[in-house]
């Protein structure tokens, strides 16, 4: 029982972008850094579309009709992703880094983590209340 709890679809997808926002700040914070470094070229994470192609994926009536065929969860597994973009430049030395757009993504990724971060304490308040409810 306490297993099912712990493995849920749900907190594993919160837990996969909860850590894709923390290598997100990763990466974004490197571009900041590197922003005056002549040939820099900055990178991004890719995990949303990722997520919702699997997502996508577990609306399909999948069905195993023998025990060895690989389940759902081992079958497609979302990962989060750097990519980095080498045919752009800002300037002149080839450096691609906006540091205003790096700013806002920065701000934007900071606001992401901390709405998943609720989602996964209201998760455990939501089991804790349960368990507590069915002590009385």
């Amino acid at each position: 029982m306490l297993d099912s709890l712990l493995n849920s679809t749900q907190l594993s997808v919160l837990e996969k972008a909860l850590s894709a926002a923390a290598l997100r700040h990763d990466v974004i914070s490197n571009n900041i850094a590197n922003v005056n470094t002549p040939g820099f070229k900055k990178s991004v994470v890719s995990f949303e579309d990722q997520l919702e192609l699997a997502m996508s994926m577990q609306k399909l009536p999948i069905v195993r009709t023998h025990e060895r065929h690989l389940t759902i969860k081992s079958a497609f597994n979302p990962e989060p992703t750097i990519n980095t973009i080498t045919n752009t430049s800002l300037r002149s030395d080839g450096n691609n880094v906006d540091i205003d757009s790096e700013m806002a993504d920065l701000a934007k990724n900071s606001i992401y983590y901390d709405a998943v971060a609720q989602q996964i304490s209201k998760y455990f308040a939501n089991i804790k209340s349960a368990i507590n409810e069915g002590r009385r």
